[in-house]
C-alpha cells in the first residue's frame, strides 16, 4: 500500500483548538507536527533576499536565518542548527526545499517519515503554501467565532480588540469557503472543534481517511506529547496538558458582554448558522459597533491588498524556483528549471 508523505498544514481562527489538533496528529506514528515555527511565511516574502535557490550559498543563506534568524522558531524544533544549514545546503535548488528540509529533520527526530505544520494565520496563505508544497494537505478547524473571539480577548499576546477578533474569525470561514470551492477535495478538508472534542475517536478517523493513514488511538490523548510539542511558556495552552474536554464550548455565553454577543451575532450570524451554531436570539449590534468593526476589517483587508500586490510585482521576476523537490509528487512534478 502506498504510504503518503504529503505535507500536512493546520489552518483557522486562533484559538480554535489547531494545537490540540496539532498534538493529536503529533500523536500519529507516522507524522510529526512541531510547535509554531514562523519562518516559512516571512521566508517566502523575502526570497528575493536570498537569490537563486539553485545556488548552494543561496541555500546556506537561506538555512542560516532560519536556524538564527530574529523572530523564527527553529530552536524549538529541538535541531542541531549547523546539521539543519549544512542538509538545507544539500538539498534540492528551490525554496520549498530549504523550507521543507527543517520539517524532514524534525520528523527524523521523532523516526517518522510525514510532516506537519500549524500556524491559524495559514488560512490567509493557502496559495502560498500550495506555491511552495503543491501535494499539501489543508486542515481547517473551525469552532464557533463566539468562543474564539472570547478566547481572543483573554490572550496575553492578542495585540487586536473585539473588533479585530471578529474580523478575523470572519476571515477565516469566508477563506475556507473559497478553498472548499477551489481546492481538490484531497486536498482541503473541514473539521469542527466541537465535533473533535465530542468525539475524538469518530472525528479523527475522519480526518485520517482524508490524510490516507491508519487511525490510531494514541491520537484520542495527546496529553503523552504535549511536554514535547508545546513550548513550556505557552502557559494558554495547559488545557493540552489535560485529557480531552469540551469544558468550554459555549463558553462565551458567559465571557463576553452583552453587547459583544451582539455583535458577534450580527456579524458573524449567517455563518455560524451555516456552521451549524445556534444563535443566542441576541438584538442587533449598535451603529456605533458595527462601524468599528467595519474600521477594523477594512484595515485588515488593506494590509492584506498590499501584500498581494507586492507578491504579483515580485512573481514577475521570481529568483529562482519555489516548489519543493522532496516528497514523491513534487520530485516527479517540480523540477528546477
Amino acid at each position: 500500500m502506498f504510504e503518503s508523505d504529503r505535507p500536512i498544514f493546520i489552518i483557522g481562527c486562533p484559538r480554535s483548538g489547531t494545537t490540540l489538533l496539532q498534538l493529536m496528529l503529533h500523536s500519529h506514528p507516522r507524522i510529526a507536527v512541531p510547535p509554531e515555527t514562523r519562518f516559512v511565511i516571512p521566508a517566502y516574502f523575502h526570497r528575493k533576499v536570498y537569490g537563486d535557490m539553485r545556488e548552494p550559498e543561496n541555500r546556506r543563506r537561506l538555512a542560516e536565518w532560519i536556524a538564527t534568524g530574529k523572530g523564527t522558531k527553529f530552536h524549538e524544533l529541538g535541531l542541531d542548527p549547523q546539521e539543519f544549514v549544512e542538509e538545507a545546503v544539500h538539498a534540492p535548488g528551490s525554496l520549498g526545499s530549504v523550507i521543507g528540509t527543517a520539517f524532514a529533520a524534525y520528523a527524523r527526530r521523532f523516526g517518522k517519515p510525514r510532516w506537519g505544520d500549524k500556524r491559524p494565520s495559514y488560512f490567509q496563505h493557502v496559495g502560498t503554501l500550495r506555491r511552495m508544497f503543491p501535494d499539501a494537505q489543508f486542515i481547517h478547524l473551525i469552532r464557533d467565532g463566539r468562543d474564539c473571539v472570547a478566547s481572543l480577548k483573554e490572550m496575553p499576546w492578542y495585540r487586536g480588540n473585539v473588533y479585530t477578533a471578529v474580523a478575523n474569525w470572519a476571515e477565516a470561514i469566508d477563506f475556507g469557503r473559497r478553498h472548499a470551492a477551489e481546492l481538490p477535495k484531497d486536498s482541503y478538508f473541514e473539521l469542527r472543534y466541537e465535533d473533535l472534542t465530542a468525539d475524538p475517536e469518530g472525528a479523527l478517523r475522519a480526518l485520517c481517511t482524508f490524510l490516507g493513514e491508519e487511525y490510531d488511538p494514541a491520537m484520542r490523548d495527546p496529553r503523552e506529547v504535549a511536554s514535547i510539542a508545546v513550548p513550556p511558556h505557552k502557559v494558554w495552552h495547559r488545557n493540552t496538558h489535560r485529557e480531552v474536554t469540551r469544558s468550554r464550548v459555549g463558553s462565551w455565553a458567559n465571557r463576553l458582554e452583552p453587547w459583544e454577543i451582539s455583535l458577534c451575532e450580527t456579524v458573524l450570524g449567517e455563518r455560524l448558522t451555516a456552521l451549524g451554531y445556534e444563535l443566542s436570539g441576541a438584538p442587533r449590534a449598535s451603529r456605533e459597533h458595527l462601524s468599528a468593526y467595519r474600521s477594523a476589517a477594512a484595515r485588515r483587508r488593506r494590509v492584506r491588498w498590499k501584500r498581494q500586490a507586492r507578491d504579483r510585482i515580485s512573481r514577475l521576476r521570481e529568483p529562482g524556483p519555489v516548489a519543493a523537490m522532496l516528497t514523491r509528487y513534487q520530485r516527479l512534478h517540480c523540477v528546477a528549471v
